[in-house]
């Protein structure tokens, strides 16, 4: 690996998914019940190029076996697992014992010496089998990993990398910089990296920041982009040759090993052979890290007067709805200075999303009551069916009638396991259509179990709409039952060019409730590949994608970003008198010059609002 690129292999659980194996099988039993399958898999992964292949023993361990009544077959199936995997690789590859998280993402107490034991037992069966070398992959928490390469390290000097999985964008789910993990366990391993989760831009991108020790490998084993729904249809999005030109860049980091994880297939092994085979390892050169301190200024924010509510706003002018996230930590100065400037610049709400992406953010309560307190703002507050249960939700709904919040957008949540806490449980008590319904019956006083109140609520339900699909009709049918449960108005997710704008404006033109057409803009090249390969459902155009290209100066490229959106803005306006601004990774500036187009372009063109 000093010396050349190691192509790995791609994905082993999804791809046998693909095949037809249940989610409920226990894969690595297939090792006794099913070795040819297994070794066809390896096979096809070697004829597609793979220089080093991994066991099928991911989940091969006493804790995670003992689920399905194999606790006492750790040894067999480890060993077993490497003699299909050398038969198959033959003298073509290598082969790199697969060791994963006992944790997998869950939240909950463990004794770390029972742990050690379960690791070691793991790793003395596969050395005994024979493999070239120990893979740890996966891992959400260093404190996890360091007892993995504590068990291991005794045991062989074989070459031992160590992989870990990112909930972010550089960050583990511990809390630390990928920098400082690396750190933690570099004296005891041969190599570091990162696999699963992340896809490939969001891989290379927490690489590029990150400082890895000098005398380690690198390794990158990311998905094939993010897992999305599709009309109906779960799957990754990325393209063989996306995943392989990305490569490119990931090898330009300094990367010697390299393969796929979830999503993959010996398909995206080939298309990334042609590459390995052309280029040379790159010395790593480690990003500088400045070091400065940000004098975080409290800003006292003027109390106005409550604002009235969207639904009777857009009856008179366009109106503009801006989403801003809350912040991840405690810190909440950016956002208010953010808040202040969007309001300043004529957004009629802000509306805080609910653990988008089922990452933990502070409270949008919390700051939807500070911003209502403190600027005279009537905010939107996003309510997800994912975190509670319905206890939670009328409870909810209760503090928001009592802070005078009545504006809400009621969505379904994405599942808590694709988040930064992964084992937390995904509540969905009732969809996003009984939820809806359920709202509005807080606006009769009826509680949610029926029971009077002694007050009705006052609640603007707003309901989310996905124009991304291939047949927009069945999903304007869906809107349609939304309406008749009681949402008020709509919300679409971005769009990115004027065809879909109105295929959109066709689609809906009849639904009588406001649409506010959501518009994001791109803030970099890097960003457009995101969404256009990985984001299912997107789509960048090609002169688009292009214009980013030329761009690579961030601030060059987001001031592109910002002009390529007004363009969409000019068509969006002409069908909508709704318009919703998501502001990406909280460059609220952006929102703010937008906000001011739409404003500008109102009172100069004096455009005829539809």
């Amino acid at each position: 690996m000093k010396d050349h690129i190691l192509l790995g292999d791609g994905a082993m659980a999804t791809y046998l998914f693909q095949q037809g194996i249940s989610v409920h099988t226990c894969q690595e039993e297939l090792n006794l019940s099913e070795p040819t399958l297994i070794e066809n898999v390896h096979r096809k992964y070697v004829k597609a190029g793979s220089m080093m292949i991994e066991t099928n023993t991911y989940g091969a361990n006493r804790e995670r076996l003992s689920r399905y009544g194999l606790e006492n077959k750790v040894a067999k199936i480890n060993r077993e697992a490497v003699t299909i995997a050398k038969t198959a690789a033959g003298e073509d590859a290598y082969v790199f014992g697969s060791i994963g998280s006992i944790l997998a993402g869950r939240v909950m107490e463990y004794d770390p010496e029972e742990y050690l034991d379960l690791f070691e037992e793991q790793a003395t069966a596969l050395l005994y089998g024979g493999v070239d070398g120990i893979l740890l992959e996966t891992f959400l928490d260093v404190h996890e990993l360091k007892l993995a390469v504590k068990a291991i390290r005794n045991l062989t000097d074989l070459p031992l990398f160590a992989q870990f999985s990112l909930i972010e964008v550089g960050r583990t789910r511990d809390a630390y910089s990928l920098s400082e993990a690396f750190k933690e366990i570099a004296e005891k391993v041969d190599g570091v990296g990162l696999n699963c989760r992340l896809g490939p831009v969001e891989t290379l991108r927490s690489l590029e920041k990150s400082i890895v020790p000098e005398s380690l490998l690198l390794s990158a084993f990311p998905n094939a982009g993010r897992l999305g729904i599709t009309d109906g249809e779960v799957k990754y999005k990325s393209h063989p040759a996306y995943f392989a030109e990305i490569s490119k860049l990931m090898i330009s980091q300094g990367v010697n090993l390299i393969g796929g994880c979830c999503g993959t297939a010996p398909e995206h092994i080939a298309q990334m052979k042609d590459i390995v085979e052309n280029v040379k390892p790159v010395k790593r050169i480690n990003p500088s890290i400045d070091e400065f301190s940000i004098n975080h200024t409290r800003h006292v924010l003027v109390h106005r007067q409550n604002q009235d509510s969207i639904l009777s706003k857009v009856k008179q002018k366009r109106t503009i709805i801006c989403e801003f996230d809350t912040p991840k930590d405690l810190d909440t100065t950016e956002f208010l200075v953010g808040a202040q400037k969007l309001h300043e610049a004529g957004v009629d709400s802000i509306t805080m999303a609910d653990n988008a992406l089922a990452t933990t953010r502070m409270s949008n309560l919390a700051l939807g009551a500070i911003l209502k307190s403190q600027l005279g703002l009537n905010p939107l507050l996003h309510i997800a069916c994912r975190d509670r249960n319905l206890i939670g939700q009328q409870s909810h709904l209760m503090g928001l009638h009592a802070l005078g919040i009545d504006q809400i957008l009621v969505i379904t949540g994405d599942p808590s396991r694709i988040g930064d806490l992964p084992g937390a449980s995904s509540i969905y008590d009732v969809t996003s259509f009984e939820l809806i319904r359920m709202v509005k019956q807080l606006n009769q006083g009826l509680s949610f179990s029926g029971k009077r109140l002694n007050q009705t609520a006052n609640f603007i339900v707003g309901t989310a709409f996905n124009p991304h699909v291939r047949k927009i009709e069945k999903a304007v049918e869906r809107l349609e039952k939304k309406i008749e449960a009681g949402a008020d108005f709509v919300m679409t997710q971005p769009l990115y060019d004027h065809q879909s704008i109105h295929r959109l404006y066709e689609a809906t033109k009849h639904i009588p409730i406001p649409i506010f057409i959501g518009i994001m803009p791109i803030t970099s090249y890097r960003n457009a590949l995101f969404l256009h390969n990985e984001i299912p459902g997107i789509k960048i155009t090609d002169h688009v994608l292009a214009q980013m290209e030329k761009t690579p100066e961030p601030e060059k490229a987001r001031q592109l970003g910002i002009d390529i959106t007004k363009d969409l803005l000019d068509g969006a306006m002409e069908k909508f008198r709704g318009i919703y601004l998501i502001t990406p990774f909280s460059f609220w500036q952006m929102s703010v010059e937008l906000t001011h187009y739409i404003r500008d372009q109102d009172k100069q063109l004096k455009k005829v609002i539809p």
